[in-house]
C-alpha cells in the first residue's frame, strides 16, 4: 500500500513515517509539511510538498494525517474526495461538528478511517482488553479510568492546549485516550454525567480537570477522570472489576495487576507484569520507542481494516474517534445543566 504523510516533519509525523518505511507491506508515497526543507528531511527519498493539491496528485492509496486537530477536517475531506483511506491522529477534530462531518465524508466516499488511539496497543492496556475478553474476571461490574499530568509545562506549543486549536483541555489531551479505552472495554458509551473545571491554569475553554460517570447500554459504568494538575507527573490507568476478580493496566511505568478468584471471598490468584525491559529501553532511549512500536501495530491493523477485515483488530474506527470527542463535549454540557447527556449507540463503523 502506498501511503502519504501530512505533517511528516512533526514529532508524531516523523514516527509515523518511520513505521511506513519499515513495514514491508507499505511504501512512503509522498510527504507534506509547511516547510519544504523539513518535509524533504523526513521524506526518505519520497516526493515532498507544501501544497495539498500537489501532494494529493501523487499516486497513493491512503494518507496519514499528523497535524494539529483544527486543520484536520479540510485535509480529511480532501483525502476522501481523492478516494483515499485515512489514518488520522486524535482527537479527530477540534469540534464535535467537525468530527461528525469527517465521519460523514468517509461514509459518503466509501473509504475507511482509522483514529489514532495508539494506546490501545500499549502492552499493559492490550493485556487488560484481552483479559476482559477472555472472561477471566467474570462479568464486568464497573471500570475506573484515569489520565493525568502536570499541565501546561508539558506542552511545546500553545496550540496543544488552547481550545480554538485543540478543542479543549485535559479531556481532549491525555483524557481522550482514556475516554476511548473506556468505550473500547465497555463496547459503547451512551450516557455521560460529569463536571469540568479550569481553576488551576485558567485557560479559557480548556478544562484542567474533569470527572464523569460513563455508562454503557448494558448498564456497566466507568468512573472517569482527566486532569492537568497531577503534580506527580504523567499517569494513565485503567481498572476493570468483575464478578471473579479485577485487572489493572497502567503507564508510565508500564504495569499490569491481575487478581482472579473462583468467586467473591475465594482464594486469590495474583499476576503482576512490570515490563522492566520497556522501562530500561525508555530510560536509555526515549518514550518514543514505545510509541513507535504502537504506531507500527496500529498501521498493521489499518492495512487489515482497509482490506475489509474486522475480527481481532484493536484499531479505533471513525465512530470511536467521534464518540471520544462527544464524551468530552457531553461532560461539559452535563456540568452546565446538572443532568446526564444521552448519546446514540453508534456501534462499529461500517463502510
Amino acid at each position: 500500500m502506498r501511503i502519504g504523510v501530512i505533517g511528516a516533519a512533526g514529532k508524531i509525523g516523523q514516527m509515523r513515517v518511520e513505521t511506513i518505511v519499515t513495514n514491508p507491506r507499505t511504501e512512503l508515497a509522498a510527504v507534506m509539511d509547511l516547510s519544504l526543507e523539513k518535509a524533504k528531511e523526513n521524506a526518505h527519498g519520497a516526493p515532498a510538498f507544501t501544497a495539498l493539491d500537489d501532494f494529493l496528485g501523487t499516486k497513493m492509496d491512503a494518507v496519514v494525517i499528523s497535524t494539529p486537530s483544527h486543520v484536520r477536517e479540510e485535509l480529511c475531506a480532501a483525502a476522501f474526495k481523492a478516494g483515499l483511506h485515512v489514518l488520522t491522529e486524535k482527537p479527530l477534530s477540534n469540534t464535535v461538528e467537525g468530527a461528525r462531518r469527517i465521519v460523514a465524508a468517509a461514509k459518503a466516499a466509501g473509504r475507511h478511517i482509522g483514529a489514532g488511539f495508539n494506546m490501545r496497543y500499549y502492552p499493559s492496556f492490550a493485556y487488560v482488553k484481552d483479559v476482559v475478553s477472555s472472561g477471566q474476571i467474570g462479568e464486568i461490574d464497573h471500570i475506573r479510568i484515569y489520565g493525568g499530568h502536570a499541565g501546561l509545562t508539558n506542552f511545546t506549543h500553545d496550540w496543544e492546549y488552547k481550545s480554538a486549536f485543540s478543542g479543549g483541555g485535559a479531556m481532549w489531551d491525555v483524557g481522550i485516550h482514556m475516554s476511548d479505552l473506556g468505550r473500547h472495554l465497555m463496547g459503547e458509551v451512551t450516557r455521560v454525567s460529569g463536571v469540568a473545571t479550569n481553576k488551576v491554569w485558567g485557560v479559557e475553554g480548556s478544562e484542567d480537570n474533569a470527572m464523569a460517570v460513563l455508562t454503557a447500554p448494558s448498564g456497566v459504568s466507568a468512573v472517569y477522570q482527566a486532569t492537568w494538575n497531577d503534580w506527580t507527573g504523567y499517569m494513565s490507568k485503567v481498572e476493570v472489576f468483575g464478578t471473579k476478580g479485577m485487572v489493572r493496566g497502567a503507564y508510565a511505568p508500564m504495569r499490569n495487576d491481575l487478581i482472579v478468584m473462583d468467586g467473591p471471598g475465594s482464594p486469590q490468584r495474583r499476576t503482576t507484569k512490570r515490563y522492566f525491559d520497556i522501562a530500561v529501553r525508555e530510560k536509555l532511549k526515549s518514550w518514543k520507542t514505545t510509541a513507535v512500536l504502537s504506531f507500527a501495530d496500529e498501521l498493521s491493523d489499518f492495512l487489515a481494516l482497509v482490506e475489509g477485515k474486522t475480527d481481532g483488530l484493536r484499531i479505533a474506527d471513525g465512530h470511536a474517534g467521534l464518540r471520544a470527542i462527544e464524551i468530552a463535549d457531553a461532560v461539559k454540557r452535563s456540568g452546565g445543566t446538572g443532568q446526564p447527556v444521552e448519546l446514540e449507540d453508534l456501534g462499529p463503523m461500517r463502510v
